[in-house]
């Protein structure tokens, strides 16, 4: 059985590599594009991170939690992916580059296992939280998820 083919996605935000590239590792902007999760990373490879927010009863949990592999602001940050209490990691990886008036986002999503369930999940969360990550850095507000 094949593997299940990568996530790619490239999105123009209308700012500089510096601002996209806060965008994706603030605290802040996580916190309004993730709905509230708390983003808590030691950003160097090798650091751990997660957004940890509550479950459904209530108590805090993990939605996604992974293992920096790259971290070179403001261009490339490479992460391992395991969302919820599922065990099986992808990888996650964010590009920028600087274009003539906005920052060209390239978000490769692969080394995907066979049975991995978050798959269509994440096909789905990621326009989602590109397009959030983009209104909110272009107009200083966003929207909700769903």
């Amino acid at each position: 059985m094949a593997h299940q083919a990568p996530l790619n996605y490239v999105f123009y935000i209308a700012a500089t590599p510096e601002r996209v590239w806060e965008g994706f590792v603030s605290r802040e902007a996580n916190r309004v594009i993730f709905g509230g999760a708390e983003f808590e990373a030691d950003l160097k490879p090798g650091g751990l991170l997660a957004w940890v927010g509550p479950g459904s009863d209530g108590k805090p949990m993990d939605y996604v939690r992974g293992k920096v592999l790259r971290f070179e602001p403001p261009n490339i940050f490479q992460y391992t992916f395991a969302m919820g209490q599922n065990d099986k990691a992808s990888r996650a990886t964010i590009e920028l580059v600087a274009e003539t008036e906005a920052t060209k986002v390239i978000v490769t999503h692969d080394e995907w296992a066979e049975d991995d369930t978050t798959y269509a999940a994440c096909a789905d969360g990621w326009p989602r939280i590109l397009s959030r990550l983009k209104t909110l850095l272009e107009t200083g507000k966003t929207f909700k998820p769903h």
